[in-house]
This record gives C-alpha cells, structure tokens and sequence, in this order.
C-alpha cells in the first residue's frame, strides 16, 4: 500500500499525538489563566496580611511597654479600620485608570503602591507613621472591589471563574492568619516583610495581555480575539463566548454613538440607573456585601483576640484560640471551595448562611445565660460554639461573596456599578469594624451576637427571595437575565440549552 495512500484508519502514533494535542488545548488555557489569577492571589494575601495587622500590632505594642494607653482604645479602632475609609478616593479613581488604560496598567500602580507602603509600615517608629502606612495601603483595599474583581471575571473561562474566585477569598484569610500567627511568635514588623515580598511577585503582571473584555469595549477586535485565544483557547465553548462578546460590544458601540447624537449625557445616566440590568444586579450585590459583613464573622476575625479575651478571662487562651480560629476558617473555606464546585451559587450561600445565623442566636443565648448565673462558663463550649460558626459562614457568605458580585455585575455597566458598590461596601465594612469595639462595650457580647444574628438574618432572608443562580453562566448570560426585555431571556435561556447540548 502506498505510503501517501489515505485508509481511513488512524495508526496508533497518530492517537497518540491527537490525545496530546488534546490534552495541550486542554491544559494550556487554564495554565495561563491561573498565570494571571496567581498574580492577583498574591496580592489578595498582602490584603489579608493588611486586615490581620493590627489585631498582633496592637496588643504586642500594648505588652512591649506594659501599658493599654500605648494604643489608645480610639486609635486601635482607627488602626483596624483607616484603612477602609482611605480606600473611598481610590475607589473613584481606580476604575477611571482601568477604563482608560485597562486593566494590566492600574494593577502594575497597584503592585508598586503596595510596596511602597510596606516599607513606611516597617520602618514605622509610632502609631501615626502606622496610621500613615494603612492610609497608603487605600488603593490595596480599594482594588478589592474594583479592579482585582475585575481580572478575574474578564481572563478566566466560566468553568474556572467559580474556583478561581472561591480561592481568591481563602487567599485573602490566609494572609489574615499569617499575620497572626507572625505577630504572635515574631516581631510584627515581620509581616511588612513578608508583604514586600508577595507584592514584588505579582509584577509577574508585565507578562500578562490585556483584557479580552475592555479591548472588546474599546473597538480593538482583532486584539480582543488575540488574547482570548490566549487565555482561553480555541475550543467551541471559548469561541461561542468570544463570538457573543464581540456581537455584544458592538451592538453596545453602535448604541452609544447613536445616543451621543440624539440625547444629553445625563438622560443617558438617567437611563443606566433606572436600567433593571443596572440597579437589580446592583442591589443584589450590596445585599450579599451586607451579609458578608452583617454576619460577625469578619468582625471576629479582626478582633479574634481581645473578644476570646473577653469570653475566656485568658490572654494566652486568646492567642492560642485565635491562631485556632482562623486556621478552622481557612480549613473551612476550602471545604466550601470544593463545594462550590458541586453545588450551585445560591444553595450553598444560602445554606450555610442559615447554619451560622443560627449558631450566632445560640451564642447569644448562652452568653446571655452566663451573665445570669443560669449556667457556668465553659471555656470549651465558648470556644466550640465560636469554631461552628466561624466553619459555617466560611464555607459560603466568605468565600461567595465576592464571587456572586463579580458575576452579577453587567459588563455594559461595570465603570458606574462597580465603583458604587466599593464605595457603600468599604464603608460598610470600615464603619462596622471602628463601632465594633464600641458595640461589645456596651451592649456586651450577648448584646452583640444577637445584633448580628437578627442583622444577618433580614438580609439572608432578601437573598433567598432575589437571588438567581449564576454558576457556570457566561458574563452574557448572567446580564440577560437581568435585562428587560422577554426577547433577552429568551436568548439566555437558548445559550444555556445549547451548551448543556455541546
């Protein structure tokens, strides 16, 4: 048989090479994308080292000159929570940089700031230059919500968007533990250390390629098809979603220049906000922020120690317990990774949001019964109750959180919504953390339990009736479902059917 002759009958060279190429389509897309959301991790573990700081900072400074006036209990609540509030102008600022330049620029700024903070926080010498080094690390916390979330949405497929963004939040409890556990057993100018470190590894961003998503939004097709088959590869999924971006950008293009003739600017800003595809994802969002932080849990972990303090008359119980604490919530939020992989968005939110909501009102009632003399303290029990509700919110509101506003949020509105998310999340969470210290003073720890397990509970209750599900739906299809018309959740619904099919 000759040798150019076609049998129709593959040899076993020619499987084996079409497996490995296979494999390579396979494996090269998520190698990349987890290239570029390895970047943005590291600096969620400098964010985390951020939020732990101040809970070894302040009661190490306290003990090295045996006195609580050292830190002040006005300043140790500003040092836990500056930081929030310093974030509102980089809030503002962050997304014009990322809508102008992109998305690789601003994070470079990022890496730098980040850096340059670190070092004023290590050659730190009193309370204000600590204070001034959190004011620097504005932008760090103000990224959260702005441009990190946005990396992560646009370079990653939607099979991998769910865990990348799951883990991303354990990341950032890691450096909250890490930072413990470094004040604990070392001097916390350690930490700043260990943060120039991470920070100056995430300027592996040189290398990445700009977003697929913005390039698209600014008319740069060509380079918009580049880099998503970088990122993401050639298979059908991949170009089914490129192709469905680039129909959408330019539909959107087209619109906005017909409006830049006929309308005035603000009756189209009148028209975005009163767009159910802007306010519904919106609300939705600062809902789920609301349960994040109305939970306790992050509250906990900020002032883990001085509140086991308080529960366990201990100090060495309290670092000890703390250490305990946050190594149960990380175990935990991987636990809820994995979940995540299995059960839907909503479920598991709403799940374990309930489990813990429920653990909060048991702790209240058994602090309350403490203070009543109906029933002795047990240090055991106080802090086995405080695991089991830590484990809970972990594995869901900690982990989903973020996950559930970046896919929620409407790529068409992401310059407008975005930015008043950060600015009434970081409020929230900075205003939370700086009256918390206040709340257990005075009404007392069964007080505060109860305030939160009622707080969380109503805005539980809101998700549950609200919330859609939007685990492994495309950007595209997630903002359908919001958009008004039938004729979009017609097309929604069509998308999800044809790739269930494929």
């Amino acid at each position: 048989m000759s040798g150019n002759h076609y049998t129709g009958v593959k040899s076993v060279d020619e499987e084996v090479e079409e497996v490995t190429e296979n494999v390579k389509i396979s494996w090269t897309p998520f190698l990349r994308q987890l290239f570029v959301v390895g970047g943005v991790w590291t600096i969620y573990f400098v964010l985390g080292l951020c939020y732990g700081a101040p809970n070894v900072i302040i009661p190490q400074i306290r003990r090295d000159v045996n006195s609580t006036e050292a830190v002040s209990e006005d300043m140790a609540s500003w040092l836990s929570s500056i930081h929030g509030y310093a974030a509102l102008p980089w809030i503002l600022i962050l997304p014009i940089l990322s809508r102008r330049f992109g998305r690789k620029v601003p994070f470079v700024i990022l890496c730098i700031n980040t850096l340059i903070g670190y070092v004023v926080f290590y050659f730190s010498t009193s309370t204000i230059i600590l204070l001034i080094s959190e004011i620097m690390q504005g932008m760090l916390i103000s990224s959260n919500m702005t441009l990190l979330i946005l990396v992560v949405t646009e370079y990653t497929s939607p099979r991998y968007r769910g865990i990348f963004m799951t883990v991303k939040s354990t990341i950032f409890f890691w450096g909250v533990w890490i930072a413990n556990a470094t004040g604990t057993f070392s001097h916390w100018k350690n930490i700043a250390i260990i943060a120039f470190v991470c920070a100056t590894l995430s300027l592996t961003s040189f290398f990445w390629p700009e977003s697929p998503s913005w390039l698209a939004m600014n008319g740069r097709f060509e380079e918009c098809a580049e880099s998503h088959h970088w990122l993401k590869g050639y298979d059908k999924d991949s170009e089914k979603e490129l192709e469905n971006l680039i129909q959408s950008q330019k539909e959107y293009i087209a619109r906005c220049k017909k409006k830049e003739v006929s309308s005035k600017r603000l009756k189209n800003i009148i028209e975005t906000i009163s767009t159910k595809a802007f306010y519904k994802p919106l609300l939705l969002s600062m809902t789920v922020m609301s349960l994040y932080n109305f939970s306790g849990k992050f509250v906990c972990s900020m002032y883990s120690i001085e509140l086991i303090k308080k529960i366990t008359k201990s100090e060495s119980t309290a670092y000890t317990g703390m250490l305990i604490l946050e190594a149960v919530t990380i175990f935990s939020m991987q636990i809820g990774c994995v979940l995540s992989k299995y059960l839907k968005r909503r479920t598991l939110l709403l799940s374990s949001s309930s489990i813990g909501i429920m653990f909060l009102f048991i702790i209240s009632l058994y602090l309350y019964l403490i203070k009543l003399c109906i029933v002795s303290e047990n240090k055991i029990v106080s802090l086995f109750l405080l695991t089991s509700f830590s484990m809970t919110i972990s594995c869901g509101p900690m982990i989903l959180a973020c996950s559930v506003y970046g896919e929620l949020t409407p790529l068409r509105y992401r310059s407008s919504s975005l930015p008043t998310l950060a600015i009434f999340s970081e409020i929230l969470m900075a205003s939370i953390l700086k009256v918390s210290p206040y709340i257990f003073k005075y009404f007392e720890l069964h007080g505060a339990f109860l305030f939160y397990g009622v707080t969380a509970s109503v805005f539980a209750f809101l998700l549950y009736k609200y919330l859609p599900e939007s685990k492994d739906k495309t950007l595209q299809e997630i903002e359908c479902y919001f958009l008004e018309s039938k004729k979009s959740e017609e097309v929604s619904e069509e998308l999800v059917e044809e790739r269930e099919k494929r």
